[in-house]
């Protein structure tokens, strides 16, 4: 009898665990891996290219004349990543644009770990679904090094976003980071991911 109950205990904490896992970190392990190592002919695991790191950058030009705008920009991303953002700062300043150095300009912010797999989850299975006229993202944002840069030009195609909230539609910048060598491996990585790449020339 105690032997059941301790079965019963240990998997109810392996389904437990199971469900703590974001699904797409769990995608990978369990099928993006093989997938790509068969593909590729890796001979380690080790080998087979991962997303480490997703950041997320918004620019604000209109920053320089109303600085509240960039606390706006800041609290949008951080409303759509759920890690809170900060403001980027003009490194020069620039007089024909009234900017000076150490102004706000934007607000960016970087995820990793299960926070990136779910963010990931979200922009994939929600988010590009509701772009107007959505055929797909382009092949042509890569890199040369394996990272893949897409821009969105509606933070309301999240649903974190009230649309009724907004004073100003803006988009943002999303650029995929991984240990992929070649703009053809990490294709097959977000692919694999489910990235809804669109047919024909990219």
């Amino acid at each position: 009898m105690l032997m059941v109950k301790i079965s019963v205990i240990r998997k109810n904490q392996e389904n437990l665990f199971k469900m703590a896992i974001p699904r797409l970190k769990d995608k990978y392990i369990s099928e993006i891996i093989p997938l790509l190592k068969e593909k590729f002919q890796y001979k380690s695991v080790m080998q087979v290219p991962k997303v480490v790191k997703i950041a997320i950058n918004r620019g604000i030009g209109d920053a320089v004349s109303d600085k509240k705008l960039v606390d706006v920009g800041v609290s949008e991303l951080t409303t759509v990543t759920g890690q809170l953002a900060v403001a980027t700062i003009a490194k020069k300043s620039v007089s024909n644009f009234k900017l000076r150095e150490g102004m706000p300009i934007g607000a960016k912010v970087t995820l990793r770990g299960d926070r990136m797999y779910e963010f990931l989850d979200r922009l994939l299975t929600v988010a590009l679904p509701r772009v107007r006229d959505f055929k797909g993202v382009k092949a042509r944002g890569f890199d040369g090094r394996g990272n893949y840069s897409l821009g969105v030009q509606e933070q309301i195609i999240f649903p974190e976003i009230s649309i009724d909230k907004i004073n100003k539609i803006a988009g943002m910048d999303i650029t995929f980071v991984t240990t992929a060598k070649t703009d053809e491996e990490s294709l097959a990585l977000l692919k694999a991911f489910g990235m809804p790449f669109s047919k024909g020339k990219n």
